[in-house]
């Protein structure tokens, strides 16, 4: 049995349930590397990660780089003698950094590889209409996500899944399969497997505009987009209202297929329902959230919020 010294390295929560699997597994992780902290908030002030609060309260000495090149910061990692570094939502690494421990580094990763190589697996999966996806631990190389797979667990995605109910079911079997794959290395019986060179369908990273629906595709395209963001980052449209336009994310919708004649994007509004119509149906929207307001279901929105004949969804 190999002694394990391990450097973690991640950022957000989904990371954290990672270290603290590993925690409790009694292996032995010796630093943790993490973004630096950021100033947020009204007061700017400096918001740590979850990582790095994680690591505080475990009493893991905390590195911070801004450039993962630099010698003082090179030196710094030396010292802590790593041997195998664990790699869970952070950021690309150069070759000094990876491939200074003896038995590698190797990364987890939310998708089931070369599927969805990129820094958004879980929104892509479902905004595509997926209905499998899954974890993928891997040594770390010179390309994004390419590296020599060690294991892969996968799972079903239903069809009402959100991303986030997706993330957190990842997130936990992502934290089995990095112990599992701790435990073969330490063991020396880690066999790994090539990628294939291409990728059929990649994951970058989500911006404003591809939260923006778009009310001329189908209602399983427009279905798949919201449920693929939310409850993060969320998608959103225009909602015009008489005079009055602005921007609403929408979360929980359904779907109602159903023959019409109404304009894709036009509003139905009820005292009990809020429909839009579109090509094959309609999308029945039963939480959004406008502009300055809070999250409502459609119900309690509709108590103070009149919709005009020409209402519709841009």
């Amino acid at each position: 049995m190999r002694d394990l010294r391990i450097v973690f390295m991640g950022t957000p929560d989904f990371a954290v349930t990672i270290l603290d699997g590993l925690l409790e597994n009694n292996y032995n992780v010796v630093a943790v590397i993490t973004a630096p902290d950021k100033p947020a908030g009204r007061g700017r002030k400096l918001n740590q990660s979850a990582v790095k609060k994680y690591a505080i309260e475990k009493n893991l000495p905390v590195l911070q780089p801004t450039n993962l090149k630099n010698e003082e910061f090179l030196a710094e990692l030396e010292s802590y003698k790593p041997n195998l570094n664990i790699v869970v939502a952070f950021r690309m690494l150069p070759k000094v950094v990876w491939g200074m421990p003896e038995f590698g580094t190797f990364n987890l990763h939310a998708s089931l590889l070369p599927e969805y190589r990129g820094a958004a697996p879980i929104n892509w999966a479902i905004i595509n209409g997926e209905t499998k996806t899954g974890v993928t631990t891997f040594f770390i190389d010179e390309k994004i996500d390419t590296g020599e797979i060690i294991l892969q667990k996968e799972t079903p995605i239903s069809e009402t899944e959100t991303v986030g109910k997706l993330h957190d079911r990842l997130m936990h079997m992502g934290s089995d399969l990095v112990v599992e794959t701790v435990k073969l290395i330490a063991e020396n019986k880690a066999i790994t497997q090539k990628q294939p060179e291409k990728e059929e369908k990649t994951a970058y990273k989500i911006h404003t505009d591809t939260c923006k629906i778009n009310w001329e595709n189908s209602l399983e395209a427009i279905y798949n987009h919201i449920r693929g963001l939310n409850p993060y980052p969320a998608a959103w449209t225009n909602l015009v209202s008489g005079d009055k336009e602005l921007s609403a994310k929408i979360y929980n919708v359904k779907k109602v297929y159903e023959e019409h004649s109404f304009e894709n994007g036009k509003i139905i509004a009820t005292k009990s329902d809020l429909k839009v119509a579109v090509k094959d149906g309609f999308l029945k929207i039963d939480s959004l959230k406008l502009s300055g307001k809070k999250l409502m279901d459609a119900k309690s929105l509709m108590n103070g919020f009149t919709f005009q004949e020409n209402a519709r969804m841009l």
